[in-house]
């Protein structure tokens, strides 16, 4: 790659909640990051996530080329092992049916990258001043959004925000986005959860992020400016910026 990769990422647990659900990993060598949110409440949501993200950096360690088919199939398998394995957790603990997790994971190619997405997360990309959010909400709300039934406003509200259409570990085969791209130096992606997302409009992000070019400091902000909101749920948020070698 003639790009060098940064990257940062926190989970908080926000103020109301009493544990956090939210799971991330960013690794610069193997060139990908994620973030997964848990469904299913107390301890299930948390071992969702977990478990989504504990599959998708065995699968990153293993190494391999950063062409685009390859990276491709380890999205495509971090997935699918992922929902396998959430799936055989609950028929062990059937305490725990329900459970699941909304994720992104982004892979870094020789010349662009690779994005799985599902369920609600988000993952947007700041390019020349300009906030490009690059998934679409697998949501009752976003559906709605499409059908013209609502409005934004109206959905900013809505209460059934919560309700997810498509998530890991909730059906045998659910249907996965594969987004792909090219990147140009200069281009930093943000991955997150909702409760970032409820919490702070995507004009602010754009601020925060146009404002603190260093990593950790943004990633600081994001959070704070989602607590000063309300911090209703968790909040995660990773960053990966891609520049020059």
């Amino acid at each position: 790659m003639d790009l060098s990769i940064h990257t940062f990422g926190k989970s908080d647990t926000g103020l109301i909640r009493k544990n956090n659900e939210d799971s991330l990993a960013v690794d610069i060598n193997a060139g990908f990051c994620t973030v997964a949110d848990g469904m299913g409440g107390a301890a299930a949501g948390e071992i969702a996530s977990s478990i989504f993200v504990e599959t998708a950096t065995e699968i990153f360690s293993q190494p391999g080329p950063f062409s685009e088919e390859h990276r491709v199939g380890q999205v495509q398998q971090a997935f699918t092992l992922a929902n396998q394995r959430i799936l055989e957790h609950i028929q062990s603990n059937p305490a725990h049916k329900g459970m699941g997790c909304t994720a992104e994971l982004l892979a870094i190619t020789d010349a662009g990258f690779v994005l799985g997405h599902m369920g609600d997360s988000r993952t947007y990309r700041l390019r020349d001043s300009q906030l490009k959010q690059i998934t679409k909400d697998h949501s009752l709300v976003q559906e709605q959004l499409d059908q013209g039934i609502i409005t934004r406003e109206q959905a900013a509200k809505h209460l059934q925000r919560n309700v997810i259409l498509r998530a890991v570990g909730t059906t045998q085969s659910p249907s996965l986005d594969l987004i792909r791209g090219r990147t140009y130096p200069g281009d930093l992606f943000l991955l997150c959860s909702d409760g970032l997302t409820d919490m702070v409009t995507d004009d602010t992000i754009l601020e925060a992020l146009t404002r603190y070019p260093d990593l950790p400091e943004a990633v600081d902000i994001l959070i704070g400016l989602a607590k000063d909101s309300g911090g209703k749920d968790n909040i995660t948020v990773v960053l990966m910026q891609i520049e020059s070698s």
